[in-house]
């Protein structure tokens, strides 16, 4: 895959991306069909909720995509949070998760964050040894709670 990381390019997500998108965020886990995804990016964009970007190759086809956000918490300063990323199959090791992180590192700086944060399910150790070699620390591991809300 090494032959793909000359032809990587890095655009803002658009939404005749979703289908794409879809099939990569269901790779990842998070099955999603392109009406849900649509709708999401619309969200997005609309709501001024960060900026989702894809990684394609010299022939435009979407090989990952990211999404980052800013976070305003109360107990801490401000800071940009990678919300996902995912990486196609076929695209792994080709250097596309490392050019789709540093495009939300540089929003980050765009838009004032001077800290940005990533966070990885526990299970997903490659992912984590990704995030490592880029340069990042593990802080801390937590629980997470959901709740369905009628």
């Amino acid at each position: 895959m090494a032959a793909l990381e000359g032809a990587i390019s890095i655009r803002p997500a658009r939404s005749d991306d979703a289908a794409a998108l879809a099939e990569l965020s269901t790779q990842l886990g998070y099955p999603a069909d392109q009406d849900t995804l649509s709708r999401r990016l619309t969200l997005v964009r609309d709501q001024g909720v960060g900026e989702v970007f894809v990684a394609t190759d010299a022939h435009g086809r979407v090989l990952g995509w990211t999404h980052v956000v800013p976070r305003l918490h109360l107990e801490e300063s401000p800071f940009a949070e990678l919300a996902g990323l995912v990486v196609g199959d076929g695209a792994r090791g080709a250097g596309v998760g490392a050019a789709l992180l540093s495009a939300t590192e540089q929003w980050a700086r765009e838009h004032g964050f001077a800290h940005f944060r990533v966070r990885s399910n526990v299970v997903r150790e490659r992912a984590h040894r990704f995030y490592l070699r880029e340069g990042y620390v593990e802080r801390k591991r937590q629980v997470v709670f959901d709740k369905a809300l009628d």
